[in-house]
């Protein structure tokens, strides 16, 4: 182990692990003259010894070590810091080995011989990306109040109504009824309310009255004596008595049997009721709030709903946008979930390219904000890069690709054709260019990029990230 370059105060400082004093020493000049301080260890062993005793800002890292695969010593380095970013380095013939590395959080590779200047650009980038995230979990923190609410994501005036409402229907006793459509996130709300209450300190009980077998609802509900029904072996308190003094949710009221309706409204009339099998009344000190997708007025209407219920329940709503009407909380949502199920599946994927937030923001999204969490939470686990990118996503989210749409455009289409997100079409558009490119340079990359105007480093990144293949034709 040694130190092979000064370390300024605030001076970035790389750690070198690699067997090969020659590539230590080259490294630490070009990183030196660059502004950087750097350490190195001959094996993975005295690397992570000396990560264990100082600051570094970047690993460079070799595939092949002495004691070992350099992949198992990234495990070691990501457990111990997940956000240090890690630049593998790797021989020619051994590319496959370093594309691994990245599936495990590396944040890119190069391979030896390497250019000073591509060592220098990714360390720059690696950097940059850390700064950047450093950067966003700061601000994260100091807007957190304004951008989540009890659990609650967004900044849109929409959502931000939503908030308002809470805020002035928690400390009340009243029924509240949630209205929005599936997916939403009505039962958030509900709980925001709770924890906005006087009973913040008492049971929250959900009930998703859909999900329970309609002749299970009741005894879930209201409890029951030991014997009221075959295979009631012993008593059961139920759900309102199991929250006495805090909150029951009661999820698609709209599916309750008018018969439990005619219980429920009791319970909210005169505050008591009867477990199943029971002759005695039980009083009780729950707060009431209900929530439904469903139109109940047009229940009421059918008979479906009892109209006493409907106006009791409807003391006090709080609608739930659809996401389509919060637009711009998409991103802002997407990035909450894309950090939070990278770090749940060990992965390093906390970035959202234009790309892809043209994608999502295009998309109409029906499932509303479970259905953008299911998306993201796909893209995480398909994604191979540091980056979730469109064709990490689900297919009905990005949309059809241009070459699926039969026949040549006419004056009267749109723009683009229907189903196909800017994204997919910005992605399409460039996969092409590079293709070509590719086909007029015979495959060779420097050429490629010179005709692309861009560095080789850049298009070997968007080859790579675009799951282009040498041989591929442009079409």
């Amino acid at each position: 182990m040694k130190d092979v370059a000064g370390y300024g105060e605030g001076m970035p400082r790389v750690l070198v692990i690699d067997d090969e004093p020659v590539v230590q020493d080259v490294l630490a000049r070009i990183l030196s003259r660059a502004g950087y301080g750097s350490s190195a260890a001959m094996t993975g062993r005295d690397g992570l010894q000396l990560l264990a005793e100082g600051e570094h800002d970047l690993v460079i890292l070799d595939v092949m070590l002495p004691d070992g695969n350099g992949v198992d010593i990234l495990r070691a380095i990501k457990k111990a810091n997940r956000d240090l970013p890690v630049i593998m380095m790797t021989a020619y013939g051994s590319v496959d080995n370093a594309v691994s590395a990245m599936k495990e959080g590396a944040f890119h590779y190069v391979t030896k011989p390497f250019a000073n200047e591509e060592v220098l650009l990714l360390v720059e980038k690696a950097l940059d990306a850390s700064r950047l995230r450093a950067e966003n979990r700061r601000l994260r923190s100091i807007i957190s109040r304004e951008e989540e609410f009890e659990g609650i994501v967004g900044r849109s005036a929409a959502i931000r109504e939503v908030f308002r409402r809470v805020e002035q229907i928690a400390p009340s006793r009243s029924t509240v009824l949630v209205t929005g459509e599936s997916g939403t996130g009505k039962e958030l709300v509900a709980r925001a309310i709770h924890r906005r209450s006087p009973r913040r300190e008492k049971p929250f009980l959900p009930v998703h009255s859909g999900g329970i077998p309609s002749d299970l609802v009741e005894a879930n509900l209201f409890g029951h004596v030991k014997g009221a029904f075959t295979g009631a072996t012993a008593a059961r308190e139920g759900i309102f008595r199991a929250a006495a003094g805090g909150t029951v949710f009661l999820d698609e009221i709209g599916t309750l049997r008018l018969d439990l309706q005619t219980k429920l409204l009791r319970v909210l009339q005169v505050r008591e009721f009867m477990p199943v099998g029971s002759t005695e009344t039980v009083s009780l000190d729950v707060r009431v709030l209900v929530a439904t997708n469903a139109d109940l007025l047009a229940r009421v209407k059918s008979g479906e709903f009892r109209e006493d219920l409907y106006y009791r329940i409807k003391v006090l709503e709080v609608e739930v946008p659809p996401l389509r009407r919060r637009r711009e909380d998409i991103q802002l949502l997407a990035e909450h979930f894309l950090e939070k199920y990278s770090l749940e599946n060990g992965k390093e994927m906390d970035s959202l390219p234009p790309e892809t937030v043209a994608v999502l923001n295009t998309y109409d999204w029906p499932g509303n904000v479970r259905e953008l969490e299911n998306a993201i939470i796909q893209g995480v686990v398909m994604g191979r890069g540091p980056v979730l990118m469109p064709e990490d996503l689900p297919v009905e989210v990005r949309g059809v690709p241009d070459g699926d749409r039969e026949g040549p455009p006419t004056e009267e289409d749109d723009l683009l054709p229907p189903g196909l997100s800017l994204g997919a079409a910005v992605a399409s558009y460039e996969r092409r260019l590079i293709r070509e490119a590719l086909e007029r340079s015979s495959g060779v990359q420097r050429q490629a990029a010179r005709l692309l105007g861009m560095r080789p480093t850049t298009l070997n990144e968007k080859i790579k990230r675009l799951g282009l293949r040498a041989g591929e034709k442009a079409s």
